[in-house]
């Protein structure tokens, strides 16, 4: 298992892009992602959802030349339509407008819709946060997650983000986490190993507790709290639910279809973001302080994504390195 660079991740990552129909500099903003993701250890976001943006680039499931929209209905909401295209370069596009428009109004929030999944949200809230403001960002995703109790599956594992400025152009803090107990790629990817889940994580098809993966895919994700205490994620679940598809205009959960699929309609979700501006408030980097300085008192904590360690270089297996080579080079087939 060969050690690659996080640069050689973000180099190859724009390669396949292009060569599979992306504008460079849309490429370009989504080898960034994937670069990041596996910076911070996040597998499931990095390389290996590039295979799957190159055959629906192919396919025409995601546009990677379109030009997103950005307009500003009102003072304090900017609307971003991603046209069918990824949602990092529709964020992107919209960020320096946003912290604009937060700075003047004191929040404002951000909704991009008719876009792809946007894989790794803390991406998104961290850039934000280093141009100075709180962030929190919300997406939904297809449906895995029957309410507490039943089995017909209602929203997806609908993650959230929060990112906080240090007031130097860094993060002081950031977490990044789904609604459920654990994020489906980690089931997936135990699948793939063929390795048990353990219990607590998802329930089968009759809404019995189970550890193998593939009656988990069938059946339903768990919401944070498991089996006893899972109307807690639930509720922020059905939370983000409203906002990233209610007030986005993007399709609820039940009528997304599989993410990955090759072929198919465009995903079009929707991502909601809220930027606050902390100088609104005189005394939000004094609070900062003294809840960062009170979870430093605990030997061995900090703050969430505080002095986090990046990856410079990765394990990534042989063959994934070897299908990312074979993208950089053209085309996807059938066979890929």
């Amino acid at each position: 298992m060969p050690q690659i660079t996080v640069t050689e991740i973000e180099v190859i990552t724009r390669k396949a892009l292009v060569a599979h129909g992306a504008a460079e500099w849309i490429a370009a903003e989504m080898a960034q992602a994937v670069a990041w993701a596996e910076a911070r250890n996040n597998r499931i976001c990095g390389l290996y959802y590039v295979e799957s943006y190159c055959q629906q680039l192919v396919s025409g499931r995601v546009s990677g030349a379109v030009d997103p929209v950005v307009t500003r209905p009102l003072a304090s909401r900017i609307e971003v339509d991603a046209s069918n295209g990824f949602a990092q370069p529709a964020f992107e596009k919209a960020l320096d407008q946003s912290v604009a428009a937060a700075r003047e109004t004191g929040t404002v929030n951000v909704a991009i819709h008719r876009a792809h999944t946007c894989t790794a949200l803390g991406y998104f809230t961290e850039k934000a946060a280093q141009k100075g403001m709180i962030a929190l960002g919300m997406t939904n995703a297809s449906p895995i997650v029957a309410p507490p109790g039943g089995k017909i599956r209602v929203i997806g594992t609908n993650p959230m983000s929060f990112a906080v400025p240090d007031g130097k152009g860094g993060v002081a803090m950031g977490f990044d986490q789904s609604t459920t107990t654990v994020a489906l790629g980690r089931i997936t990817m135990a699948k793939a190993a063929g390795e048990q889940i353990p219990e607590g994580w998802a329930v089968d098809v009759d809404g019995q507790p189970t550890t193998d993966p593939e009656a988990a895919l069938k059946g339903s994700l768990t919401s944070l709290g498991g089996m006893e205490q899972g109307y807690k994620g639930w509720g922020f679940g059905l939370m983000v639910e409203l906002l990233a598809a209610g007030m986005t205009g993007g399709v609820a959960s039940c009528d997304v279809k599989p993410l990955k699929a090759p072929e198919g309609d465009p995903h079009r979700l929707g991502q909601f973001f809220m930027l606050i501006d902390p100088s609104a408030s005189p005394a939000f980097y004094d609070r900062l302080s003294q809840v960062s300085d009170a979870t430093a008192e605990n030997t061995g904590s900090r703050m969430p994504g505080q002095n986090k360690v990046l990856n410079e270089a990765v394990d990534v297996p042989d063959a994934l390195w070897a299908l990312m080579q074979s993208l950089s080079n053209g085309p996807v087939h059938a066979d890929v």
